[in-house]
C-alpha cells in the first residue's frame, strides 16, 4: 500500500482514526484489547488513531476494527466533522463522539 496520501485523503484518515479512538474509549477498551480483537498490532492501531500520524490501512483492517467495536464499517466512514454534518442514522455515534470530545481537543 502506498504511503503517499493526498491532502483530502489525509484528513479522512485522521477523522477515521479519531472516530475509532472515540468509540474504543467509549466501550472501555484499551488499544491492546482492540488490537487483539481486530487481529492487528497495538502499534498499528496506535498509528491509526494518532491525529498527528497518517497511516493508510486496508479495508480488511477497517472491517476487523469495525467488527471488534461492534459497529458497521459504514458508520465508521460516515462520521464527518463538524458534528452538524452527521446523518440521523448515525445519531448515536454523534452522541458518543460529543461525550468523548467534551474533555479533549481534536
Amino acid at each position: 500500500m502506498s504511503e503517499n496520501i493526498g491532502f483530502d485523503n489525509r484528513d479522512r484518515f485522521i477523522e477515521l482514526g479519531i472516530t475509532i479512538s472515540a468509540i474504543r474509549k467509549m466501550k472501555g477498551l484499551s488499544q491492546e484489547e482492540l488490537a487483539i480483537r481486530a487481529n492487528i498490532s497495538r502499534s498499528h492501531l496506535s498509528s491509526i488513531e494518532a491525529p498527528n500520524i497518517v497511516r493508510p490501512f486496508s479495508l480488511e483492517v477497517l472491517y476487523n476494527i469495525a467488527d471488534a467495536l461492534d459497529v458497521s464499517a459504514g458508520d465508521l466512514l460516515n462520521i464527518k466533522f463538524p458534528f452538524s454534518d452527521v446523518k440521523k442514522e448515525s445519531k448515536w455515534l454523534k452522541q458518543i463522539l460529543l461525550l468523548y470530545f467534551k474533555n479533549e481537543t481534536i
